[in-house]
């Protein structure tokens, strides 16, 4: 069993993936937004999972690094889940807040208030030394060069923490979710595990690890004859077309999750300006990035509620509701959003999250890897 230590956790998408698989256990929680953490425990006592055997962490990650009592708890929590003998290794996994790698965070990188938690990050990573790491962020951080730089200079400071490593971009929609979302993983191994797990090694960089291995789809997919934009018409049912996959269409998982019925289905803003735009845009016209009317029979584009960024219903007149985009992030049914959270809070803690599937898919991988050193 491989215990966690889950950081920025959100709702708790990532550490849910790794838990489904049933070779990891969450020991630890840290995030900073109360309501989001209140979403975590709510929904995984809905699911019948246990809490992380330490506790939660509500607060800034820099006081685990900051606050000497703090910081010695959790080095006390690292020892003794090392000294735990159904625990065979410790991994800290997180996505740092993500806005100031990307355009819609107008690229403030590094110096932002959200660019410093992955510095941040990692530096928890190199004081409380890990055997594993899981290190989750937008494309941005690894595809734009000014913040390629600072990418690189993390994996620097992890390198000459002990960690070799190996990163790729992966799509959410090679894993199953209906959804394109690409996002940079980075997994790194301490150097006092490259031996018992024969892990082999160049230039700190890990030889051998299979991204592909429980990948559903490639990116071929996107090259399928998905629809393009249709005229609206309200409350009316259409056909699947023809050459696609339909397990990666919105319309699959809204039916597979029976979101009608499902308890976050009346939980969606309503509009302020009339009905005008959500009664006349086509149906399938993502161009824009404000008001976004899906498409029934293709995927979702990212699961992004913030920033003015809105997804309307394909053939009813409103957003969509909590419910259907918990379904676009490929969420298990019994996840379930409390209604005393604000929407705002609800949508902004479902974007922040990576998708369930992907989550999953990595950490298979992630197990497969050492169950293969390992024999």
């Amino acid at each position: 069993m491989i215990g966690i230590f889950s950081f920025f956790a959100g709702a708790g998408f990532l550490d849910l993936g790794f838990e489904t698989t049933g070779n990891y256990q969450t020991l630890f929680v840290n995030e900073f937004k109360p309501s989001f953490n209140r979403i975590y425990r709510y929904a995984r006592e809905n699911m019948k999972i246990l809490p992380p055997q330490y506790g939660y962490h509500i607060g800034d990650i820099n006081e685990l690094l900051t606050d000497d009592m703090k910081a010695l708890r959790l080095k006390e929590y690292v020892h003794d889940a090392q000294q735990n003998p159904d625990i065979d290794y410790i991994a800290f996994i997180g996505g740092p807040p993500c806005p100031d790698f990307s355009v819609a965070g107008r690229n403030r990188g590094r110096e932002g208030d959200n660019g410093k938690l992955s510095q941040d990050y990692v530096n928890v990573i190199c004081r409380y030394q890990p055997d594993l790491f899981v290190f989750e962020n937008v494309k941005g951080l690894y595809r734009t060069a000014k913040h390629r730089v600072f990418f690189e200079e993390l994996k620097k400071q992890l390198a000459d923490a002990g960690y070799y490593m190996t990163e790729q971009l992966i799509n959410s929609i090679e894993f199953g979710a209906p959804q394109d979302r690409d996002r940079i993983i980075l997994i790194g191994f301490h150097k006092n595990q490259l031996k018992s797990l024969h892990i082999e090694t160049n230039d700190h960089q890990i030889k051998g690890f299979n991204w592909d291995a429980n990948k559903l789809f490639s990116r071929d997919v996107f090259n399928l004859p998905w629809p393009g934009k249709e005229p609206y018409h309200e409350n009316t049912q259409t056909p699947i077309p023809k050459g696609i996959i339909e397990q990666l269409t919105v319309q699959f998982w809204w039916d597979k999750n029976d979101v009608t019925n499902h308890p976050n289905e009346d939980m969606f803003f309503q509009p302020r300006a009339g009905l005008y735009r959500f009664q006349t845009k086509d149906e399938g016209d993502v161009e824009k990035k404000c008001y976004k009317r899906l498409h029934r029979w293709r995927y979702s584009p990212t699961a992004a509620y913030g920033n003015n960024e809105v997804h309307i219903h394909p053939y009813l007149p409103r957003r969509i509701s909590v419910a259907e985009a918990l379904a676009i992030q490929s969420l298990p049914a019994q996840f379930i959003i409390p209604h005393d959270i604000t929407l705002s809070d609800a949508f902004k803690t479902i974007g922040n999250g990576v998708p369930y599937l992907a989550a999953k898919g990595v950490a298979n991988n992630i197990y497969d890897f050492i169950n293969r050193k390992h024999k």
